[in-house]
C-alpha cells in the first residue's frame, strides 16, 4: 500500500475512530511470508504491529518497510509473546487483529470488515473468521477442517490469549462474539522439512500441557466458553481433555485419523490431502502422546512441582 493510504489508515487512530484496527503480528524468520501478511493487513487495519523473536533474516526490514511497527522479545510461548505485544505494543486502535505471519486476508472479508465494524452492537466484543488452510497449494476442504472458526478479531481490551503451551485461544470477556464470513487462509509457503520441524516443536509444548492437567505444574487459565469464544472451540477442548486423552497410548490418534480421512471425507482432498491428514491428524497426535509418555517417565520420581518442572525444563528445551 502507498503510503499516503497508510498514513489515511493511521489517522483513524489518532481521531480516536471507534472501528480503528491494530493488527498484531508475531514473527521470527518470516521473510517468505511477511511481505503478503503485512499487506492483506492494510485492507483494514489503521496501524500494524510486528512482535519479533529477534529474527536472523530479512523480516524486521521488510515489516518496516511495509510500514508496520516493530517491537522485539525473547520467544516463550505463542501467548506470552501475543500478550506481551498487546503490553508493550502502545496500541490506541478501538479493535485488534491477530494474525499470524503465513496467513491473510482476503478483499472480500476485508470489505465486510471496514463495512460492517462502523456499526457493530455494542455487545458484540469479539468476530470469529472461517479459516482456509492451504497445503501444497491446495485448499484443504475436507477431514474437519472447514470450516472452523477462530476468533481474531475483538475490542480493544476485551480479549487476551489464554496463557497456556499451545492451542491457546483468544479469550473474550465483557460482550458476545460473531462470526463474518469471507476469505481468511493460513497458506504456508515452506516444505515438509519444516513443517516436521515445526510440528516437532508443538508436541513437545502440546505434550507439557498433558502433564500440566495431570500434575497441576501451572495456575489454571480461565476455561473457553461457547457464549464468548463459539462453540467449535470450546466443544473441540472440552472432547480432548474429557475423552480424546484418556485413551489408551496410539488409540487417539488412530481414531482420529480414521474419522477424518473416511467418516468426514478427508480423502477427497487429493494426494496432499492425504500427506496433510497422515501427518497432522495422525502422526502429529501419536508424537504428542510419544513425549507425554517419555515426560511422564522423566518425572516419575519427582516429589515436589518445582522437581518436576526442573525436569522438563531438561527433557522438553522449554523455558517453563
Amino acid at each position: 500500500m502507498e503510503e499516503t493510504a497508510i498514513s489515511t489508515r493511521r489517522s483513524g487512530v489518532e481521531a480516536g475512530k471507534s472501528s480503528s484496527i491494530c493488527t498484531v503480528i508475531l514473527t521470527f524468520n518470516e521473510e517468505i511470508h511477511i511481505a503478503r501478511s503485512i499487506e492483506s493487513a492494510w485492507l483494514v487495519s489503521d496501524d500494524i504491529l510486528v512482535v519479533d523473536s529477534f529474527s536472523t533474516d530479512r523480516t524486521v526490514e521488510i515489516a518496516r518497510a511495509k510500514g508496520a511497527r516493530v517491537i522485539q522479545n525473547a520467544f516463550v510461548n505463542h501467548s506470552r509473546q501475543f500478550n506481551f505485544g498487546l503490553e508493550a505494543g502502545n496500541i490506541s486502535a478501538s479493535w485488534i487483529l491477530r494474525l499470524d505471519a503465513d496467513e491473510y486476508i482476503g478483499p472480500d472479508l476485508a470489505a465486510r470488515i471496514n463495512s460492517d465494524l462502523s456499526g457493530m452492537p455494542d455487545d458484540v466484543a469479539g468476530i470469529a473468521f472461517n479459516r482456509r488452510h492451504i497445503f501444497m497449494d491446495r485448499w484443504v476442504r475436507h477431514g474437519g477442517r472447514y470450516p472452523l472458526y477462530l476468533v481474531r478479531l475483538w475490542r480493544n481490551g476485551q480479549g487476551r490469549v489464554e496463557d497456556r503451551w499451545m492451542d491457546e485461544h483468544v479469550l473474550i470477556h465483557g460482550g458476545r462474539t460473531i462470526k463474518m464470513e469471507g476469505e481468511f487462509a493460513d497458506a504456508s509457503q515452506r516444505d515438509l522439512a519444516f513443517f516436521v520441524k515445526k510440528h516437532d516443536g508443538y508436541a513437545a509444548r502440546e505434550a507439557i500441557e498433558v502433564l500440566n492437567r495431570r500434575h497441576d505444574l501451572f495456575e489454571k487459565p480461565p476455561q473457553l466458553s461457547a457464549k464468548n469464544n463459539g462453540w467449535q472451540a470450546s466443544f473441540k477442548r472440552l472432547l480432548k481433555e474429557r475423552f480424546y486423552n484418556q485413551l489408551p497410548l496410539g488409540m487417539g490418534p488412530l481414531s482420529y485419523f480414521l474419522y477424518r480421512y473416511f467418516l468426514q471425507f478427508g480423502f477427497l482432498d487429493g494426494k496432499s490431502g492425504l500427506i496433510y491428514h497422515f501427518l497432522q491428524g495422525f502422526w502429529y497426535r501419536f508424537l504428542v502422546e510419544a513425549k507425554a509418555y517419555e515426560f511422564e517417565r522423566a518425572i516419575a520420581d519427582c516429589e515436589s512441582r518445582e522437581e518436576k518442572l526442573e525436569v522438563l525444563r531438561s527433557v522438553s528445551g522449554l523455558k517453563l
